[in-house]
C-alpha cells in the first residue's frame, strides 16, 4: 500500500509533455574517433542488405521460371528484410556519423512501427513458407492443385495482414497516451521504450502487447513445428524405398530451416543478454539490434548458396549481361 502511495505521489508531480515531442535516444557510447569506423561498418552492412535482398527480389520478378510459390515467398521475405534493415541501419548510420540522437515523435513512431512489423512479418512469412514446403513434400502430386495462384496470394497477403493488423492495433492503443519524459534508454525506438515514458500505468497496452507477442510467436512456431514433423515423417517413410527422394526433400527445406534457426538464435541471444547485469550496456544494445541487422544480411547469401535454382538464375542473368556488354565494347574500340 505504501509503495502505491509513493508511486501516486511521484506521478502526480509529472507534467505531460506538449506536442511536438522530440525524443532523445541514449544510443551507443561511442569512443572519440571511432564514430567513422562504426559508420563504415553500418554502411557496409546496409549495402549488403540492399544489394542482396534487392538482387533476390529483382531476379525472382524478372525470371518467369522462378514464379513459383516457394520463390514468391522468398521474395516477400526479402522485402521484409529490406523494411527491417532500412528502419534500423539508416538511423544507426546517422547516429554514428553525426552523433545526432534526437528524433521527432513521428519519426520515432515510424521506426518503431517498421521494426515491430518486421519482427512479426518475418515469423508469419516463415510460417507460410513452412506450409508451402509441407505441401510440396507430403503432397507432391497435388502440390500445384493446392498451391494455386489464388492460394499463394492468400498466404502472402495473410502473412502481411496479420503483422500489420497486430502491430497497428498495438500502436493505436498508444495514441493519446500522455508522455512525461523524452529520453529513450535504447538504441532505437520501440513500443516498450515509448510506453516507459508514459505518465501513468498502461495495463491495456501491456496486456495486449504480451498477448499479441505470445500469440504470433506461438502460432507460427506450431505451424512450423507441425510442418516439419510431417515432412520428417514423410522423408523417413519415403526414404526406405528411395534415398534420392529423401535427399531432395531435405534439400528443398534446408534453406528455410536455416533461416528460421538463424532468426531464433538471434532472438535468444537478445533475451539471454538482458539476463546478465555484468554485460556492458553497449554490448546489450548491440545484441538488441542483432536480430534486425544480421538475418537480413545473411538470408540472401543462404538462399543463394542452398537453393540451386535461384543460384543458377543469378549466375545466368549475370553471364548473359556480360556476354551482351563485351561485343558492344569491342565495337566501340574498333
Amino acid at each position: 500500500m505504501s509503495s502505491r502511495l509513493v508511486w501516486m505521489e511521484n506521478t502526480s508531480m509529472l507534467t505531460p509533455l506538449k506536442q511536438p515531442i522530440v525524443f532523445e535516444l541514449e544510443g551507443f557510447h561511442v569512443p572519440q574517433g571511432q564514430g567513422s569506423l562504426l559508420f563504415f561498418l553500418a554502411l557496409l552492412n546496409y549495402i549488403v542488405v540492399l544489394l542482396g535482398n534487392g538482387l533476390v527480389v529483382s531476379i525472382i520478378i524478372y525470371d518467369r521460371a522462378l514464379h513459383k510459390p516457394m520463390y514468391m515467398m522468398v521474395c516477400n521475405l526479402a522485402a521484409c528484410d529490406l523494411l527491417g534493415g532500412s528502419a534500423m541501419l539508416i538511423r544507426l548510420m546517422i547516429h554514428f556519423l553525426t552523433g545526432q540522437k534526437r528524433m521527432p515523435y513521428a519519426t520515432a513512431i515510424a521506426q518503431a512501427f517498421c521494426v515491430h512489423t518486421y519482427g512479426a512479418a518475418v515469423q508469419t512469412i516463415l510460417a507460410a513458407m513452412a506450409y508451402d514446403r509441407y505441401v510440396a513434400v507430403c503432397e507432391p502430386l497435388r502440390y500445384h492443385a493446392i498451391m494455386t495462384s489464388a492460394r499463394l496470394l492468400s498466404c502472402c497477403a495473410l502473412a502481411w495482414l496479420v503483422a500489420f493488423v497486430c502491430i497497428g492495433v498495438l500502436f493505436a492503443l498508444n495514441v493519446g497516451t500522455p508522455l512525461c519524459g523524452s529520453t529513450i534508454k535504447h538504441v532505437y525506438c520501440s513500443n516498450r521504450s515509448i510506453l516507459r515514458l508514459a505518465c501513468g500505468p498502461t495495463p491495456i497496452n501491456n496486456i495486449y502487447g504480451l498477448c499479441m507477442t505470445w500469440s504470433v510467436s506461438t502460432g507460427t512456431f506450431l505451424i512450423i513445428a507441425f510442418s516439419y514433423i510431417r515432412i520428417l515423417h514423410a522423408c523417413i517413410k519415403q526414404g526406405r524405398n528411395d534415398r534420392s527422394t529423401r535427399s531432395k526433400a531435405f534439400q528443398t527445406c534446408a534453406s528455410h530451416l536455416v533461416l528460421y534457426v538463424l532468426y531464433e538464435i538471434s532472438t535468444m541471444i537478445l533475451i539471454l543478454s538482458q539476463r546478465f547485469p555484468s554485460i556492458s550496456q553497449n554490448i546489450k544494445r548491440f545484441f538488441s539490434i542483432l536480430f534486425i541487422i544480421v538475418p537480413p544480411a545473411l538470408n540472401p547469401i543462404i538462399y543463394g548458396l542452398v537453393t540451386k535454382e535461384l543460384r543458377t538464375s543469378i549466375i545466368k542473368q549475370f553471364t548473359t549481361r556480360v556476354s551482351h556488354v563485351k561485343p558492344q565494347q569491342v565495337n566501340t574500340l574498333r
